[in-house]
């Protein structure tokens, strides 16, 4: 039985390794897993099919603390959107014929593991 950490960076790491392996599971070919720049950081960049995805993680455990994708905001999304040209300029070997962004909510609550993903999140 699989433990679930209590810190929030250890449980951070556990949602984006569940998410990684999820999309893998689904289709998804991963690309790069944490990149950041100046600007910021994206946690997951992985392809579907000619789409390059680019995933925000949110990891919560209980039920008290709400749903993880209420904690990305607008301003988060926002810097997300800034951060995908950025990815691009440090890239340039790499063309998509479209982009989109995606969150992958992981629900924690003891040793039951629900991971959701909603595509094309603004």
């Amino acid at each position: 039985m699989e433990r679930t950490p209590l810190r929030n960076g250890s449980l951070g790491r556990f949602g984006e390794d569940r998410a990684a392996k999820w999309l893998a599971d689904h289709g998804y070919r991963l690309v790069e897993r944490n990149w950041r720049c100046a600007r910021g950081e994206v946690d997951i960049i992985a392809w579907q099919s000619c789409t390059l995805v680019f995933i925000e993680v949110k990891t919560r455990s209980g039920v008290s603390t709400g749903h993880p994708v209420e904690a990305i905001t607008a301003s988060k999304m926002s810097r997300l959107r800034r951060l995908v040209p950025t990815w691009f300029d440090e890239h340039p070997e790499v063309s998509a014929r479209a982009i989109r962004i995606d969150a992958v909510a992981v629900h924690v609550d003891g040793d039951r593991v629900v991971v959701e993903h909603l595509e094309g999140v603004r």
